[in-house]
């Protein structure tokens, strides 16, 4: 018995397939839980939450375009952090709803759980399945307005923490169509109420890839332009997914001229494949997965079926033309390099976690191995000078692949924790509980000694690193284990590199600090070495940033004194107002600017004082907001391409700022 039955949910007054209307809308259950415990509903009252409810609103304008009824988008960023999404869909219905005595309208946005995607008639797929949609949106925002353009009328409605302030009304007649939401966090419930630009650009730019010939515009009014208008940003594609990992490799050397393009409908189960893969000569898989638009960060049977399928095709290829004669290949061999987007169309997603991180269906394996494996095989019949490349490729990694394990088997012998097994330069903490302990990345050996001597060594472990490490996106696999200072970081903090199914998965279990704390001087080189050692974990120690692991310490820029009175400053900013409230606003000069340039600069006292003590410190947690925005990024500043780092560096020199 499906949910839906289950439920009682199948509607039996639907009207015939395309209509949609208030017949469709079905109701589950009712809001209360949403604001008592948001984060089951929305992941959490964080940043991610925050931008979490953009998306739920923007999931309904996508359903629409799936169903073939919308062709733009608008989100409007406001001056007071408020939002505003318009679509020229359908517009949602504002008819009685016969089991509920209300407007459809307002159903929708205050049932949870209620809403057209319910109803096989209405959406053929939808994102928002799994999802609890934009009633929960209404229920977490201190005031939303929704507008409706739809058969000729003009309706609304406005709500207070997700409760009606009156029925849904005309406002007057309308020759358009669509559906304006526009809401304001509840501040009582979210840490931050600010919206980022680049965090929702990001989401833009991927939904359009995702849903070719969809405009999308966000238009940011707390930015205007010197020209008078609001900065705006536009975001089509024509070539959908083929664009997308183009755009994903900009900053790669290509190893085949254009992407494998692979589209395919299983009429059984209704399943809609498509994929955009392509081969690079960097050393790293680059995968990205979607369910009906859904981000699935975890993958799930979609990429099982994927992988699979260029594993079994590959080797059958390599082993009928006798290019493996050499060499033992496996599984992940044929994944070095590779670019690929999965986007699946599935009509009943069954995703593991309320976050809908992982598609569960089972059935999706055996549909995407097999389209993909067509495909595939096909191509390389054709293509026999791409397949060289590429098969080239594959030998190259297996053995890369079998170098890199003997390195790392050599590291981890040392990383048996008898006591001789830590780094030499390691200063410990005394403490043995990892979830109080930390440890400090520090730059250089003159820093590091003064961390020695300003921390709290009950708690406060320190590692030294010397000089800049290796840049990993540039190295081959066992190069990387043979680097000291990699080396001293994987046996300090007690984690290591394992096999599992053909995938290298990294066992932190006997993870040593909850907290890895990277610290370097406040300079153009302390940047550098940060993002170094940043590429590195995203690389090779991911899990310990998702799990929220990695942090960066933020030491003072300033240290403005007069007489035996001093404030440390971390921007311009604090740095003029501290200057004007000693001098006076006046010319003083027994006010003394001091510019830290390095952490050496500081002694242990002031080290403690301005960026270890947790009572008085800053920390900047290191998230992954989108990972293959990530991927792109860090292959674009850390990798062999020029021109994408020079356009990178020319777009964004405005944001620079010069020390005064």
């Amino acid at each position: 018995m499906s949910e839906k039955e289950e439920e009682g949910l199948v509607s039996k007054d639907a009207n015939s397939r395309g209509n949609y209307d208030a017949g469709n809308i079905q109701a589950l259950e009712g809001l209360e839980a949403v604001r008592k415990r948001p984060g089951m509903y929305i992941g959490g009252t964080d940043v991610r939450g925050l931008h979490h409810l953009v998306y739920e609103v923007i999931d309904n304008s996508i359903d629409e375009h799936l169903a073939g009824h919308c062709n733009n988008i608008f989100v409007t960023i406001h001056p007071d952090n408020s939002v505003t999404v318009k679509d020229d869909g359908r517009g949602i219905p504002t008819g009685m709803h016969e089991k509920l005595k209300k407007s459809a309208l307002e159903v929708v946005m205050t049932v949870l759980h209620a809403g057209g995607k319910f109803d096989k008639d209405t959406y053929k797929v939808s994102g928002g399945l799994h999802g609890v949609g934009v009633s929960c949106v209404n229920a977490l925002s201190s005031h939303l307005r929704v507008e409706v353009h739809r058969e000729g009328k003009k309706f609304e409605q406005e709500y207070s923490c997700g409760k009606p302030l009156y029925d849904v009304r005309v406002i007057g007649d309308s020759d358009k169509r669509g559906t304006i939401v526009s809401f304001k966090p509840d501040e009582t419930i979210f840490e931050t109420l600010e919206y980022s630009w680049n965090t929702l650009s990001v989401r833009m730019r991927e939904l359009a890839f995702l849903n070719k010939g969809l405009n999308v515009t966000l238009i940011d009014e707390r930015d205007v332009e010197e020209d008078g208008s609001f900065h705006t940003e536009k975001f089509y594609s024509e070539g959908g997914l083929n664009e997308y990992v183009e755009y994903l490799d900009e900053a790669r050397t290509k190893l085949i001229d254009k992407p494998i393009h692979i589209t395919a409908r299983d009429e059984e189960t209704n399943v809609e494949i498509e994929v955009a893969m392509s081969y690079n000569t960097s050393y790293s898989e680059n995968l990205h997965s979607f369910v009906n638009n859904i981000n699935t960060r975890e993958g799930g049977t979609h990429v099982s079926g994927f992988r699979r399928a260029v594993a079994r095709v590959f080797k059958q290829y390599g082993d009928d033309n006798n290019l493996f004669k050499k060499i033992t290949v496996s599984a992940e061999d044929f994944r070095e390099g590779l670019t690929a987007v999965i986007s699946v169309k599935v009509p009943e997603p069954q995703f593991k976690g309320q976050t809908k991180g992982e598609l569960g269906n089972s059935e999706v394996t055996g549909v995407v191995s097999r389209a993909v494996g067509d495909v595939l095989k096909f191509y390389l019949e054709e293509n026999p000078h791409k397949a060289k490349l590429i098969i080239e490729k594959v030998v190259l990694a297996a053995t890369a692949r079998q170098a890199a394990q003997k390195a790392r088997e050599m590291v981890q012998r040392k990383n048996v924790l008898t006591g001789s097994g830590l780094p030499g330069k390691l200063s410990d903490c005394s403490s043995k509980d990892p979830a109080i302990s930390e440890i400090y990345l520090v730059e250089g050996d003159s820093a590091g000694g003064t961390a020695k001597q300003g921390r709290d060594r009950n708690f406060q472990a320190i590692l030294p690193l010397r000089g800049k490490i290796l840049n990993v996106e540039k190295a081959l696999e066992y190069k990387i284990y043979e680097n000291e200072e990699i080396k001293n970081m994987f046996t300090a903090l007690g984690v290591s590199i394992e096999e599992k199914e053909g995938e290298k998965i990294l066992n932190i279990e006997k993870l040593r600090y909850h907290k890895v704390v990277i610290m370097c001087d406040a300079d153009i080189d302390g940047s550098h070495i940060v993002t170094l050692i940043l590429t590195f974990f995203f690389r090779y120690m991911k899990p310990l940033i998702e799990n929220g692991h990695v942090y960066i310490a933020a030491p003072p820029l300033y240290r403005i004194s007069k007489g035996k009175q001093f404030r440390y400053c971390w921007t311009e900013e604090e740095r003029k107002l501290a200057t004007e409230t000693y001098s006076g606003g006046k010319n003083d000069d027994s006010v003394k600017i001091q510019r830290y340039k390095g952490l050496g600069e500081m002694n242990a006292e002031q080290l403690w004082d301005t960026t270890m003590d947790p009572s008085t410190r800053t920390l900047r947690r290191v998230d992954i907001e989108d990972a293959a925005e990530c991927n792109r990024i860090f292959s674009m500043l850390m990798g062999d391409e020029v021109p994408p780092r020079r356009a990178f560096i020319e777009a964004n020199a405005k944001y620079a700022k010069v020390d005064a």
